[in-house]
């Protein structure tokens, strides 16, 4: 059941997703919004360069078309050798050709100081600035026909209502002399220009001086090597020095820069806590002087509102696409979590629904997502094999019960057969103790029944502690070579006594005598004994034929063939039924545990005797057809060749000599070799 402090998958789902895809949005649109802006800038400052230049090329291009038209129209014959009349008739047309550069053209009379003829008004130019110095009153001031005087006119004066165009325009006053036909200076031409902005025009203070969204041109702004304002976008300045402006530091910085150095750009501000602005400039050499490093600076400004304009459609542009965004990142994130949560969900369901493992439904399957897929499998396996372990544990179950049942049987089994041997012990020992022999003979007739069953309460004992140590996994072997003749002669000739008694005839096939294997020589009489015990004991009549094979086994496929001794101990015995055959290589297992039995024993010693041969790389198996049938037992030793001895041990007197230490090791690695195997 879910807790109070808990939440359901999808929505924790929802949450992360919305949780890392909205900073990332909105970072994205802050890094967006802020190169855009970046771009703009740079952009500006390209164009407010570039138009600078321009600006300046355009006003070097003006004054010097201004220049040739004034000496062309100084060197007339019309102003050298005609009458006023013809003389104004000439103005006029003049300045019908350049009505938008020259505003006035006026002839004056060099002697008498008079107008000869004007086209905008009837007194002179130079009564309108403070300055008439310029003026030659003089013939030597003209040093030759081709000299041109020309002056910046400065006016200060601006109408509060309107500003003109060319309160805004930079105006020069040309001078040239006009000499008659005779080579006398006869006059003085002159003519008041404006040199326009052509990226503009004002007309009314209704739209301020520096608005124009999105320009890139800019308004022009010109000092001179004075630092002295020409041309300013606001007409109160234009005469004004540099140095009473806001910006002085950085406007001296750049009039200062020699001539030849690269257009740049700067930011300014007018005014104290005014608008921002950005300019463009470049220097050119001063048009009204000769004098080497004399220059204007000719700035293209623009404010910054201006150039950061399409910033507002991109703010809105943004806007939109964040709100689009998350929209459809929430449908998005909505629609991700239905299908991830959904087989989640159907998961849970099948989980909480699983009640019995016999009953329950099948896990949900054909989920479009591959992992869910897969988990599906992976949880349909895992039931499956659920069921099977239940099945196993169930049959385990039952087999641990007939285990105990088996285990109290071999407890009463055994406590039988160590009473039996123990009571004889007590008994023939307190005969003797007590003097009831008749004889020495009779005493040691008791003792020697004594020490019969003090061996076989040993043996017993000894069984229960390999079996201790085989479950413990501490029933280890001492691998060496022996010959297999000499230890079945020895267990045989133990056994011939029995088999004596019992009338059992013993077959015996020829044997090789050369037949050497690795095996602990103690624990493989110990087997050899119990097979051999076993097939005596259960053998009523009849006989125990015992015979040895050799056989080849491959291990795997394309590997060469090892050689093995099978030593068969058949017997005409009782026989065992095929159902209980596999019972006996088990502990504490006897095909029959009652204590009313025919045949005495414990049951651990083919148990002990399979653990014991497979610890020396070899195998065991029993067979029998049935019951009064007798039984076969087959022991599988693997043979160790003579030629692979002599390359591991040396020869001493014609005789192999047998290095235990080496052998043992190598019988653990092949023991090792035939378990993975």
């Amino acid at each position: 059941m879910a807790k109070l402090s808990q939440s359901s998958f999808r929505r924790i789902l929802l949450s992360r997703i919305l949780l890392v895809s909205v900073p990332v949005l909105f970072i994205g649109e802050a890094i967006t919004f802020r190169k855009a802006r970046s771009s703009l800038l740079e952009t500006a400052k390209q164009n407010l360069t570039e138009s600078a230049v321009r600006k300046g090329e355009s006003i070097s291009d003006a004054i010097a078309s201004l220049k040739v038209t004034l000496l062309m129209a100084s060197q007339t014959s019309v102003l050298k050798k005609g009458t006023a009349k013809n003389a104004q008739q000439f103005l006029k047309q003049l300045a019908a050709q350049q009505p938008k550069i020259i505003q006035c053209i006026q002839l004056t009379d060099i002697q008498t100081n008079k107008l000869v003829a004007s086209t905008c008004r009837s007194d002179r130019l130079i009564s309108n600035t403070e300055d008439d110095s310029w003026q030659p009153r003089q013939q030597a001031q003209f040093l030759a026909p081709d000299q041109i005087h020309i002056k910046p006119l400065l006016k200060q004066h601006v109408n509060k209502t309107k500003v003109t165009r060319s309160q805004c325009q930079l105006q020069l006053l040309l001078s040239a002399p006009v000499y008659n036909s005779a080579g006398q200076l006869r006059y003085a031409l002159s003519f008041e220009s404006a040199l326009q902005q052509k990226e503009r025009e004002l007309s009314e203070v209704s739209r301020p001086w520096w608005y124009s969204p999105g320009s890139l041109a800019g308004s022009t702004l010109v000092i001179d090597q004075n630092g002295t304002i020409l041309v300013h976008p606001i007409a109160e300045r234009v005469g004004r020095n540099i140095q009473q402006d806001v910006d002085a530091k950085e406007l001296q910085s750049i009039v200062n820069q020699p001539i030849a150095k690269q257009p740049d750009f700067l930011h300014l501000s007018f005014e104290e806590n005014g608008s921002k602005f950005l300019a463009g400039y470049t220097a050119i050499a001063s048009p009204i002087s000769n004098k080497p490093n004399q220059r204007w600076i000719i700035l293209a400004v623009t404010r910054l509102d201006n150039v950061l304009f399409a910033l507002r459609e991109i703010k809105l542009i943004l806007f939109v696409l964040t709100i689009g965004l998350l929209a459809a990142s929430l449908l998005a994130t909505l629609y991700l979590a239905r299908d991830l949560a959904r087989p989640v969900e159907k998961l849970r369901d099948y989980a909480l629904n699983l009640q019995s493992h016999y009953a329950a439904e099948r896990v949900p399957h054909n989920f479009k997502i591959r992992e869910f897929q897969q988990l599906a499998e992976a949880l349909d396996n895992m039931v499956e094999r659920l069921k099977a372990w239940a099945d196993e544990i169930e049959t385990a179950w039952e087999e641990a019960q007939a285990a105990n049942e088996l285990k109290n049987e071999f407890l009463a089994t055994t406590s039988h057969e160590l009473r039996t041997p123990l009571n004889a012990i007590i008994g023939c020992v307190r005969l003797v103790r007590d003097g009831c022999c008749d004889d020495r003979e009779e005493e040691m007739e008791f003792l020697e029944r004594a020490d019969v069953a003090a061996i076989h309460l040993l043996g017993i004992i000894n069984d229960l502690l390999d079996v201790a140590k085989i479950e413990a996994g501490k029933l280890s072997v001492v691998m060496e070579p022996i010959y297999l003749c000499h230890v079945l002669k020895e267990v045989i000739n133990l056994q011939s006594v029995q088999m004596q008694q019992k009338g059992l005839q013993l077959i015996v096939s020829d044997w090789e005598e050369e037949i050497l294997v690795q095996a602990d020589p103690a624990k493989l009489k110990q087997v050899l004994i119990n097979v051999i015990g076993n097939a005596v004991k259960f053998t009523h009549e009849g006989s125990i034929t015992i015979k040895t094979v050799i056989e080849s086994v491959a291990t795997q496929v394309n590997s060469p063939s090892i050689s093995r001794v099978v030593v068969t101990v058949q017997d005409t015995g009782v026989g065992v039924a095929p159902d209980q055959q596999h019972k006996l290589f088990r502990p504490f297992v006897m095909v029959d545990g009652t204590t009313t039995r025919n045949f005495g024993g414990t049951g651990l010693g083919l148990a002990i005797s399979r653990n014991l041969i497979e610890l020396m790389g070899g195998s065991i198996m029993l067979c029998s057809a049935g019951s009064g049938q007798g039984t076969t037992v087959a022991i599988a030793l693997p043979i160790l060749t003579v030629s692979s001895l002599r390359s591991q041990s040396p020869v001493v007197g014609g005789s192999l000599v047998f290095n235990r230490t080496s052998y043992m090791a190598s019988a653990i690695g092949d023991q090792n070799k035939n378990s993975k195997t």
